[in-house]
């Protein structure tokens, strides 16, 4: 077992180790990536370097660690395997990204120990605004297009509104948002949430939100920003992360294993051209399911970086009821199919 440390630039550059069992003591309980992650796919590196390092070092398996940029080297290197026949080996990619945007799983390794982290920043802000009467603040999350982050903090925290790319909003709605705010204001409660995603909107920014609830609040509430940046990327990972990463290491290794018995020739050379020998190993419906790129290249928003459809699109609207939105209606949401939804 080899280390690849700074991604796809570092192997190009041959930062490469040697692993032994005590190599990676202690590193399920610490923070962040010690192997050392560059946000640069295998295609900006140079598939060619790339497949030259993989005959240079003889490796007979490739496994990806990483977000978006794991998964679309994949494919890229799959894609390109008539021309480098490097690439006829098994490529797993395992998603790990805070974002929670990798196609092919439900869920990525970091993205629980984000949210955890952001859900504590929320409770700290809402504590503070128990001394300030009549106060609405505004969180940015990260995520990139991706509002997995802000929708289940938002769910997690009690926030009256989540805004996010996936589900476009207009000045309306902010105006409506103010107007419920202030109704609310005028009630029992004295405090407000929202979280908006990073790339949510181009124009309708954080400041703007902010300072549109700030004016159209005057003589009834105040508004106040908090850009959280990196804050959420750290912290001590979870459990859930911790066993979810283990898992996943051992079933990327066992499979990859099983391709190599197969597809090894009697020289010892390792050719696997077919579909199932490049794929992201995710969570799905609790079962980690092994899907090739190729499936998934379809099932891609390339541009934004994301996949089509998420599952947790369709818990949204108990945002709106737990804040009791006048815009909602119940029987609206229990005919959705939420209902499906164990």
């Amino acid at each position: 077992m080899y280390a690849v440390f700074d991604g796809f630039e570092g192997l190009a550059n041959d930062q490469v180790k040697n692993l032994n069992w005590m190599s990676v003591n202690g590193w399920s309980s610490v923070g962040g990536s010690l192997l050392g992650c560059q946000k640069t796919s295998a295609g900006k590196v140079g598939l060619g370097k790339i497949a030259e390092k993989i005959q240079e070092h003889n490796f007979q398996a490739l496994l990806v660690i990483g977000g978006y940029e794991a998964y679309s080297s994949v494919l890229q290197m799959y894609e390109s395997r008539n021309k480098y026949p490097q690439f006829n080996i098994p490529m797993i990619c395992i998603p790990a990204t805070i974002s929670n945007n990798v196609p092919g799983t439900e869920f990525s390794i970091g993205a629980d120990t984000a949210l955890n982290e952001i859900v504590k920043i929320c409770d700290k802000i809402k504590q503070s605004a128990q001394g300030s009467k009549r106060r609405v603040f505004v969180i940015e999350t990260m995520g990139g297009y991706c509002g997995y982050l802000a929708s289940m903090a938002a769910l997690a925290s009690g926030a009256d509104q989540a805004y996010i790319y996936e589900e476009p909003f207009t000045v309306k709605d902010l105006i409506d948002d103010v107007d419920h705010m202030r109704k609310k204001m005028e009630g029992h409660l004295k405090r407000g949430l929202l979280l908006r995603n990073e790339m949510a909107n181009d124009h309708y920014s954080t400041e703007f939100i902010t300072k549109l609830f700030q004016e159209e609040g005057k003589g009834v509430f105040s508004a106040r920003s908090n850009i959280l940046g990196h804050m959420q990327q750290g912290g001590l990972p979870t459990p859930f992360d911790r066993a979810f990463g283990t898992k996943l290491g051992c079933k990327a290794v066992t499979y990859a294993v099983q391709l190599i018995e197969k597809a090894a020739t009697a020289d010892g050379k390792v050719i696997c051209d077919k579909p199932d020998s490049a794929v992201v190993l995710g969570l799905i419906k609790r079962q980690s399911e092994f899907t090739p790129v190729e499936s998934l290249k379809a099932k891609t928003d390339i541009e934004h970086r994301m996949p089509l459809e998420q599952w947790w699109l369709k818990l949204r609207p108990l945002l709106r009821i737990l804040a009791k939105h006048e815009s909602v209606y119940i029987g609206d949401y229990v005919e959705s199919g939420v209902e499906e939804l164990d």
